[in-house]
């Protein structure tokens, strides 16, 4: 069987066809880029958790990942470290499904602060939302006191702080799990 070299339309349609793909893959390859929501302080020590909405270049929140959390280990030189899957599964991990009728996506923690918290947009930014001591807020942070008996971790409280979303205005919550 003898080789017969494609024609000129054939080589046309191939290289268009190359060109098409090398640019959709470069396009969906952007960086997403990142904006901080909210943090997890405890009393252990500094280190915290960090929740950031992962935006992608279309300016909406990545339906794949919207949020992302990690550790940042102030007590240690402010290094940068993934959770371990004990950590995502039991206390500082979360669920977030994006929602693209909304661009919003709930997150359901996986510690219980007895509350749904949403990423929403809120002008030019995305924000965490929910109920602080009664009322619709910006969440900043939540700091966890808690001791270690052995194994085993007492939380004795938690604090919750935001911003009222209608007002501005600082917005505190304590409650005992």
């Amino acid at each position: 069987m003898s080789y017969t070299p494609p024609n000129l339309a054939t080589s046309l349609i191939l290289a268009l066809g190359l060109a098409l793909f090398s640019v959709s893959t470069a396009l969906s390859s952007e960086p997403l880029r990142s904006e901080p929501l909210f943090k997890i302080e405890r009393s252990k020590n500094a280190n915290i958790i960090q929740y950031d909405a992962q935006i992608g270049p279309d300016g909406k929140l990545d339906a794949k990942k919207p949020v992302v959390a990690y550790w940042v280990r102030l007590a240690e030189e402010g290094q940068v470290r993934k959770l371990s899957w004990i950590q995502r599964t039991f206390a500082f991990g979360f669920h977030a499904e994006y929602d693209p009728d909304t661009d919003t996506a709930p997150m359901e923690m996986a510690v219980d602060i007895e509350r749904t918290i949403t990423v929403v947009r809120d002008g030019d930014v995305y924000r965490a939302k929910t109920f602080i001591d009664g009322a619709p807020a910006y969440l900043d942070r939540i700091y966890i006191m808690a001791h270690k008996h052995g194994l085993l971790i007492t939380v004795e409280y938690v604090d919750i702080y935001g911003k009222d979303a209608s007002t501005g205005d600082e917005r505190f919550e304590h409650f005992v799990p």
